[in-house]
């Protein structure tokens, strides 16, 4: 075990270090929207500054999880160990279905909106940077779905029929 913890805690030292080199970064974005008299570019960077935070934030629950991986600090981990087998019922599961199916028709709708926008790029370019970041984020909320019901389906033996269940929206 002890040659296990010296690879965690370079790992953690790292995102530690990413954060902080980060950040660096993040104070040069915020500079830049402060600075600029352009709208567009204070509306794309603050888009960035967003997602930034984020990114930092689960970087930092990652270490905060490391640390306790390697008892550094109490039980209270920021990134949850898998517990699907918590799930107890097969609505939960109908539910993450649903949701995929939300997430796959708003991402038809996106695409459909990213053509429409194409006789609208001269005079609003915008229209389809956002349309496209938007069906990114929507790419990843289905994978996030996926992955959940992947790990759901493992810990499903208690749901009659619906462990060996596979539905057009796990393609």
């Amino acid at each position: 075990m002890p040659d296990e913890r010296v690879p965690i805690v370079v790992l953690r030292d790292r995102l530690r270090a990413h954060v902080e080199t980060e950040g660096k970064i993040l104070k040069e974005y915020v500079k830049a929207t402060n600075s600029t008299k352009s709208k567009a570019l204070r509306y794309l960077v603050d888009l960035i500054i967003e997602d930034e935070n984020q990114h930092h934030q689960i970087f930092r629950d990652l270490a905060s999880t490391l640390e306790y991986a390697i008892d550094l600090v109490s039980p209270a981990t920021a990134v949850p160990a898998l517990d699907f087998e918590r799930v107890d019922d097969a609505g939960t599961f109908e539910l993450i279905d649903q949701l995929l199916r939300f997430e796959k028709e708003d991402n038809r709708e996106l695409e459909e909106l990213q053509r429409e926008f194409r006789s609208f790029m001269d005079n609003m370019p915008l229209f389809g940077l956002l349309t496209e970041l938007m069906q990114r984020d929507t790419d990843k909320h289905i994978a996030i779905l996926r992955f959940a019901k992947k790990h759901m389906r493992r810990h499903s033996e208690n749901w009659p029929g619906l462990s060996e269940q596979k539905s057009e929206l796990d393609k």
